[in-house]
């Protein structure tokens, strides 16, 4: 669904706009109602961002130019002088489940392949894929609080640390968080939102006539998406074209 076809809720979409623009802003958080358009607007805001040039074949989406951004065996390659393929890819925009367990989520050690071959087996988990992107939580104030902990960890310096039986992996892990969550589900902790840089609150959308034209908006995408997507595709570029521009500031 495009990002500029969605009706109100501007202060959502300003906190995510700004998020994206620079990361170190800290992530958003944003609590609603159900039916409030929370993950409809979060995973729209992926499509307004430019393709990034990435490390072909890295599960890190390493750059080639960035040590901050860089696995260990990139970082080695460029030091080492050799000659490292790149391709062009969108934004990663991945979801982190409610059950994922902690390996899910920061990837595992391979230890039985590290003690047989001596070499460092890792699986990456979701934190190494959402490098360089935007990692979303839906019901963050439902998730396990040691799991809150790895991702705020994670989102706050920029790296992924996984330790098992002696063995280290450090990996680079720069994303945008967004969390969202139904306030009648669950209380926030209040140390979880001081961690998160941003806090939009959304509400129902009560006036009628706008009540109307987001049926009608939806409606009209759901018969015919290719149609609605020509239609918005001028606003959408101009928004897009603001954002590289805001970046590159």
């Amino acid at each position: 669904f495009p990002f500029t076809a969605i009706i109100g809720q501007e202060e959502m979409k300003l906190a995510l706009i700004l998020n994206v623009i620079d990361p170190r802003i800290g992530g958003v958080m944003i609590m609603g109602d159900r039916g409030t358009g929370k993950s409809t607007t979060i995973r729209a805001v992926a499509d307004l961002l430019p393709e990034i040039k990435v490390v072909a074949n890295d599960p890190f989406n390493s750059s080639s130019d960035d040590f901050e951004l860089m696995s260990e065996s990139v970082k080695n390659s460029v030091i080492q002088g050799q000659q490292i393929p790149t391709i062009y890819k969108k934004v990663p925009m991945i979801d982190l489940p409610l059950g994922a367990t902690e390996d899910r989520v920061c990837g595992t050690i391979d230890i039985e392949k590290a003690l047989t071959e001596g070499v460092k087996a890792f699986e990456p988990g979701l934190l190494a894929k959402a490098n360089r992107g935007i990692l979303y939580v839906d019901e963050v104030n439902l998730l396990d609080d040691h799991l809150v902990d790895i991702l705020l960890d994670s989102a706050a310096s920029g790296w992924n640390t996984v330790e098992r039986e002696g063995i280290s992996i450090k990996h680079p892990a720069r994303f945008v968080l967004v969390g969202s969550g139904n306030p009648e589900e669950g209380e926030l902790r209040p140390q979880l939102l001081d961690r998160f840089g941003m806090h939009a609150e959304i509400r129902t959308v009560r006036d009628p006539e706008l009540r109307v034209k987001v049926v009608e908006q939806r409606s009209n995408f759901d018969q015919d998406p290719q149609a609605c997507l020509i239609e918005n595709a001028e606003k959408q570029q101009a928004l897009k074209d603001k954002i590289l521009a805001a970046q590159k500031l």
